[in-house]
């Protein structure tokens, strides 16, 4: 996968949109990055102050994406993200329209799930509320976020919460108006997945050439001396070390190898979206020509029964000329 960089991150952030898919991949991204999770915040408050309004509470949405789901790796990236989001939440606040309902009740909602699930404590939970100029109460807080409710009731849970809660009723719908990924970077992440670490032949050598006593607890009744004792001690320490800078390279495949495969499902989804739109549209110029050729014989067909008005009988029985408009009246 692709190494990090502060202008890396900074460039994903300028292409992040609202969409669920579009959050996902770039917080998968970022947790399979967590240990440069001080830059990764300090870039991510850096450019949400810089976001436009209505692109703000796409970075906050992003932020609890990465907060929740990578608890179960570390607590990295919630006690680095404390540091910095009641300053964000005050942020966004007064950087909102008035008449910004949506999101208003975005930032009420995030805060409100971090504390039913227990993501921050109440101390740092009443901080949030305070920043946005809620009341630290949470009856009064919920009673504020149903009576600032928009009036038309279009906002889903997906768009108020793209990653909180992913309705099993609401599969999602990939569109190609969404964010697929690009085809360059899905083939450059496919391209490195050719050198990972379970290709690697010379470590997977050295591993089987690791004598068997240092894997094998019964074959120490072997050792006679303290020289062989030593040797062996080396040996299961160099073997140690081995296997464990292996497993952990193992482990980075695995996250990258998770985070090709959802791209590739994006991918496909999306192609699939595009293929089937595809094939509706054929049918219907296929049925719009159908129509137009039909009128088009109907027309041929007719013009051939028609007389030829260019030539009128004369009185002899013969052809003549059609007459002039002169001698019409005369």
């Amino acid at each position: 996968m692709a190494g990090f960089t502060g202008e890396a991150l900074g460039k994903k952030l300028l292409e992040l949109n609202n969409s669920q898919q579009s959050i996902q991949t770039l917080s998968l991204w970022l947790i399979h990055h967590r240990k440069h999770h001080k830059t990764i915040v300090q870039v991510w408050f850096k450019e949400l102050k810089k976001a436009k309004p209505h692109r703000k509470l796409t970075f906050m949405y992003l932020a609890n994406d990465v907060i929740q789901n990578s608890k179960k790796k570390g607590p990295e990236f919630s006690k680095e993200f404390s540091t910095v989001l009641s300053k964000a939440f005050a942020h966004v606040k007064e950087n909102v329209i008035d008449d910004d309902d949506k999101t208003k009740n975005g930032l009420e909602r995030i805060i409100s799930v971090w504390e039913d699930r227990n993501v921050y404590d109440s101390s740092v939970i009443t901080g949030l509320r305070a920043a946005i100029g809620r009341s630290p109460g949470r009856e009064n807080a919920k009673e504020v976020a149903r009576s600032e409710k928009p009036k038309k009731k279009k906002v889903k849970v997906l768009e108020v919460e793209p990653i909180l809660k992913k309705p099993r009723e609401e599969p999602v719908i990939l569109s190609p108006r969404g964010d697929p990924p690009d085809p360059e970077e899905l083939i450059k992440a496919l391209q490195e997945l050719e050198n990972s670490p379970s290709t690697d032949a010379i470590v997977r050598e050295k591993i089987a050439r690791l004598p068997p006593e240092v894997s094998d607890i019964t074959l120490l009744e072997k050792i006679q001396t303290i020289r062989a004792a030593e040797k062996l001690s080396k040996q299961v320490e160099d073997a140690s070390s081995l296997l464990t800078d292996y497993n952990k390279r193992l482990n980075e495949e695995l996250e990258d190898r998770t985070l090709v495969s959802k791209m590739l499902n994006n991918f496909t989804h999306a192609q699939r979206e595009l293929l089937a739109q595809s094939e509706r549209k054929i049918e219907e110029y296929k049925e719009h020509l159908k129509r137009v050729s039909q009128v088009h014989n109907e027309l041929k067909s007719h013009l051939q029964n028609l007389p030829d008005l260019t030539l009128l009988p004369s009185v002899t029985g013969g052809l003549a000329p059609l007459p002039s408009a002169g001698d019409l009246f005369q």
